[in-house]
């Protein structure tokens, strides 16, 4: 209503943030002092996401279908990650890859708007997901199957074939829905969080890789677009088997970009902001190398753009430069939007995840 006076409380809580915000961040001046606040970081952060309070389940492991895609075999499983809670993952296997040959494999975290991890494996005959394809270019799974590496895509909790009700259907707008703000207001109201879900189920999927024959031992990558990123972000900087990490669309403050653009729940956690922004997360992986996409026009920078990214990048940057390892910190800036770019991606991929 025009002249309406609006009382907000959005400036109380960039004060709010400026006075707590980011008490455990990184300030370590040499290795051992690292080392150090990356121990006690990462139990901060498995305690705040509920991680803590997974439960482990029986190993099971189920193949459910397998169908040719262009270029590779497109292999689903179901994976039991806590006791009843099971977890759909595509498997593709590149055309040339022969039984009893070992390659270097990647996990593919998908985004929003994908139909969970049907756009990363290039199932775009479902409803929706060639559209969100050609909006995202999100198919990197495809795209590194193609490049000869054998690649999990999965479906996080709340997305793809993991929905809840009311976002299940086959209708276009609800394969692309998720159900990740209903889950994580369910999930923190019992000391969990969502990102702590499938940051555990990507663990317990780096299990299940591990014992599999045909990965060379100590070869795994993570890749993933904006939500892909999100927990691309958090599996490498929680667990030192993500060999080398790429996180497009998803590297910028806390302040400056989640209280204007990103509103969906997976974004949130308890407290989390008390300690740490991205650059710390982004910290704890160091010094395994570590590829950055960004784009110059993508709205979930923030309004300050790039210079709120590069804010977060000083700081993962510093942690590489306490092991003089600069160079395994990559950052790639394209011409666009909110979408994945990958120019980068064959040359990062070949130097810090070869094929033996």
């Amino acid at each position: 209503m025009s002249g309406t006076t609006y009382y907000t409380i959005e400036e109380h809580l960039l004060s709010m943030y400026e006075q707590t915000g980011r008490k455990m961040g990184l300030a370590a001046q040499n290795r051992t002092e690292y080392e150090s606040w990356k121990k006690q970081v990462r139990a901060t952060l498995t305690a705040l996401a509920g991680i803590n309070k997974m439960k482990t389940a029986p190993w099971q492991v189920q193949e459910v279908g397998r169908e040719q895609g262009p270029g590779f075999t497109r292999q689903k499983l179901i994976l039991q990650t806590e006791p009843g809670v099971w977890m759909p993952v595509y498997v593709l296997f590149p055309d040339d890859w022969q039984a009893g040959e070992t390659r270097p494999c990647w996990i593919a975290p998908h985004g929003h708007g994908s139909g969970g991890k049907a756009g990363v494996a290039g199932k775009t005959e479902l409803p929706g997901v060639a559209e969100g394809y050609q909006r995202y270019r999100g198919d990197y799974g495809v795209q590194l199957a193609k490049a000869g590496y054998i690649v999990f895509c999965p479906d996080a909790r709340g997305s793809g074939e993991r929905r809840e009700l009311p976002d299940q259907g086959d209708e276009k707008e609800k394969v692309l829905a998720s159900s990740c703000t209903e889950l994580n207001n369910i999930a923190i109201s019992l000391g969990q969080s969502l990102i702590g879900m499938w940051t555990w189920d990507l663990m317990r999927l780096l299990d299940y890789i591990e014992s599999c024959s045909f990965c060379t031992p100590g070869m795994i990558g993570c890749c993933g677009l904006s939500g892909g990123g999100w927990q691309t972000l958090w599996l490498a900087a929680l667990d030192d088997r993500v060999k080398c990490a790429v996180i497009s669309g998803y590297f910028h403050g806390f302040k400056g970009t989640i209280l204007r653009t990103n509103k969906c729940g997976c974004n949130f956690l308890p407290h989390l902001w008390e300690y740490v922004d991205v650059g710390d997360l982004g910290a704890l992986i160091a010094p395994r190398p570590l590829l950055i996409e960004s784009g110059a026009e993508d709205p979930l920078n923030g309004e300050r753009g790039l210079e709120d990214v590069a804010e977060q990048l000083a700081i993962t940057r510093e942690a590489y430069r306490l092991f003089g390892e600069e160079d395994r910190l990559w950052h790639h800036v394209f011409p666009g939007g909110h979408r994945w770019d990958g120019a980068k991606l064959p040359e990062f991929a070949a130097k810090y995840l070869p094929f033996k």
